[in-house]
């Protein structure tokens, strides 16, 4: 079955120090499952890399090697997010819009949503929405 990956989790296999089960679990299910991602996803990847260089975790080829794997891996993009849905997710459970877009997308595709976020893994029990643990 599919699920929603966040890019909490997805940041987890690119930072050797922020070593998480829930993480390693999710990375194994790509090898027989696809992810869903909302388009914000994209960038938050990018820019947890980015900031990370900026701190001297990762250099510029570790990026570049990570996006690399990354690609290979079968993450679909999902465009066509409902901006009202989210503006109400994101306003009912005090969510960044951000998060709410992966809630968003977990309720429309009916699919359990991996996270590290503790505020979303709140909301998406608040919602009924199942958690990849």
């Amino acid at each position: 079955m599919a699920f929603i990956l966040d890019a909490s989790v997805t940041a987890s296999w690119g930072l050797a120090d922020e070593v998480s089960p829930l993480a390693d679990k999710t990375r194994l299910l790509l090898n027989n499952e696809d992810a869903l991602v909302p388009q914000i996803w994209w960038y938050e990847v990018r820019n947890l890399m980015l900031v990370n260089e900026r701190r001297q975790r990762l250099t510029e080829k570790d990026t570049a090697n990570f996006l690399q794997d990354l690609s290979l891996l079968p993450i679909q993009i999902v465009k066509g997010e409902n901006e009202d849905a989210i503006f109400v997710l994101a306003r009912l459970d005090r969510l960044s819009f951000y998060d709410a877009a992966y809630l968003a997308l977990a309720q429309r595709e009916h699919l359990p949503i991996a996270t590290l976020d503790k505020a979303l893994r709140s909301a998406a029990t608040a919602a009924e929405v199942p958690l990849l643990a």
